[in-house]
């Protein structure tokens, strides 16, 4: 009897021994699941709520955006206008970029299209590494009008910050699409970690080892080869009734502070003779597409390629500029984590001029602005009745200092939007705090938001900023211009829509093209199409009505 309790309370405790064990083994279990699904939930918030919102990893980029409706299909090509002979991978954004777009409603033209095509035969048939191009280098040096030469050039200097940048670059480009020359990109600024190369099968990278290139840096107005310089001192070569050049190349200063003879460049006259001159090397920080229309020798197929003439940068910029793999993956990234899954989306693009820090009265401009607009509802601090949320409006905010969007997301957190139906959430992708030109990090995130506020479904941008006019062409936008404060006060109206979504050029020339025509306003010259900016009274811009001046 004694035997059989002691047995049975053997077994009772073996038992709890096992229950223990299997308990603690259960636990142990749990704790480990829990411990991993914790570890990968930290790396995925902080991969997407760290402190700047991209890294720089290189990307592997997918995404779930897009068109997914098999009705309205992607257009990868946009209309035609873009090429196919491209490997995809070599640069991602060429045809990824239409998975984060609206498809736009400006179709280019049959034309447009045409001469694009063109154009690539051409540049592929006088690029770098070229019998062409290598005949045309060695020529650079002998006094040459032109004649016989097969490929002609146009160099392209970047100069200034990188909104500058792009609209000259898109300058430059119109213009050898009208006279038949190939562009070239000067490749030491980076140029080559910023944008992919725009055309099948052939660089438009200049070499490193051009014959010019060690003087290009120190071509200024003064310069013996500069056209205004040599136009001034009557340096053409007389045959007959003809007068000409006798040089290979010229330096073109098309800058915002040029001279009345460099800017005969916009003359009629002075074209035929630049005609003829194998090399152009330009600089510009300059938009001066708009005095191209002044021109009547390009009136008529310029006419012919845009017929909505508004659409010149939209079209030639989606053409153009496209973000290598490594920007590219800054847009992706930071879209899929903070736009995606927005209903709707707003970009403000703020730019002061002339001041560092934050300026409180600015942040009222663009409160006033967005609310008068009704781009943003008015934020109150009264609880609204019980409300469904149906909304979530993504603010993407790009500036150079991070208290703009701090304050502008603190005012959507502490107060509630009068609607009540609406929630705001503010972004900022880079806080870079001063301009830095030269640093190849700081321009592609420069780029990055340039794209990322071209995404959005409406834009509010600065007065004269060129970043806003890249951002807002892109996106095929006519922004909301917030107008420069006079007297530290908040301008009232604070903002206007503006009625072209193309960029301003904010130095014309001043002078006529006659020599006894000093100081006659450019505009005088007959263009129904161009017109004074909205936001600088001195510039001049491309309009596709008069009438909606």
């Amino acid at each position: 009897m004694h035997t059989d309790q002691k047995k049975r309370k053997n077994k009772s405790k073996q038992k709890q021994r096992k229950h223990h064990l299997f308990t603690r083994m259960k636990s142990t279990r749990t704790c480990i699941t829990c411990f991993v699904v914790c570890s990968m939930l930290l790396l995925a918030f902080s991969n997407i709520f760290s402190r700047h919102p991209w890294d720089l990893d290189p990307p592997n980029v997918t995404t779930t955006t897009g068109s997914k409706n098999p009705e309205n299909p992607r257009d990868t090509l946009q209309g035609g206008l873009l090429a196919k002979a491209f490997d995809q991978k070599s640069c991602l954004s060429r045809y990824q970029s239409s998975l984060y777009r609206k498809p736009s409603p400006y179709k280019p033209s049959l034309d447009l299209i045409s001469k694009l095509r063109s154009y690539e035969k051409l540049h592929k048939r006088c690029a770098p590494g070229t019998e062409s191009y290598k005949r045309a280098t060695e020529n650079l040096h002998k006094l040459s009008d032109g004649s016989g030469e097969q490929c002609q050039y146009i160099v392209w200097v970047p100069l200034s910050g990188l909104g500058n940048r792009i609209l000259s670059l898109v300058s430059v480009f119109l213009y050898a699409l009208l006279t038949d020359r190939v562009i070239l990109v000067d490749q030491r600024n980076d140029i080559n970690d910023l944008f992919c190369e725009p055309f099948p099968d052939a660089s438009w990278l200049l070499p490193l080892g051009f014959p010019l290139a060690n003087q290009i840096d120190r071509f200024n107005w003064r310069s013996p080869r500069s056209f205004g310089n040599m136009l001034k001192h009557h340096r053409l070569i007389s045959n007959s009734s003809i007068k000409s050049f006798q040089t290979s190349y010229l330096y073109l200063h098309l800058v915002h502070n040029y001279g009345e003879y460099d800017q005969m460049f916009f003359c009629q006259g002075d074209q035929s003779l630049i005609r003829e001159v194998p090399w152009l090397i330009v600089k510009s920080d300059n938009y001066f597409v708009p005095s191209l229309w002044l021109l009547p020798s390009f009136q008529s197929e310029l006419t012919k390629l845009f017929p909505k003439k508004d659409t010149v940068f939209h079209h030639l910029g989606r053409y153009l500029i496209h973000p290598t793999n490594q920007v590219w993956g800054l847009v992706n990234r930071f879209y899929n984590a903070y736009l995606s899954r927005a209903d709707e989306r707003l970009g403000i693009q703020i730019r002061v001029f002339h001041r560092a820090g934050f300026l409180q009265l600015v942040l009222d401009q663009v409160v006033s602005c967005t609310q008068r607009e009704k781009l943003l509802p008015e934020a109150q601090e009264e609880e609204p009745p019980q409300v469904n949320i149906s909304k979530l409006r993504a603010v993407l905010v790009t500036s150079l200092n991070p208290e703009y969007s701090n304050n502008l997301k603190r005012v959507y957190w502490e107060r509630v939007s009068s609607t009540g139906d609406v929630i705001i959430g503010v972004y900022q992708a880079s806080q870079e705090m001063h301009q830095q030109r030269n640093k190849k990090l700081h321009n592609q995130k420069a780029l990055a938001e340039m794209y990322l506020l071209s995404l959005t479904d409406n834009i509010v941008t600065s007065a004269w900023s060129t970043f806003g006019y890249v951002a807002q062409g892109l996106g095929g936008m006519k922004p909301w211009i917030l107008y420069k404060p006079e007297n530290y006060t908040v301008p009232d109206p604070p903002c206007g829509r503006a009625t072209s979504m193309e960029p301003c050029f904010h130095s014309p020339p001043l002078y006529g093209c006659e020599a006894d025509t000093g100081g006659t306003d450019a505009l005088k010259i007959a263009s129904p199409f161009v017109r004074r900016c909205e936001d600088r009274v001195s510039g001049i811009k491309l309009f596709d009505h008069p009438q909606e001046l």
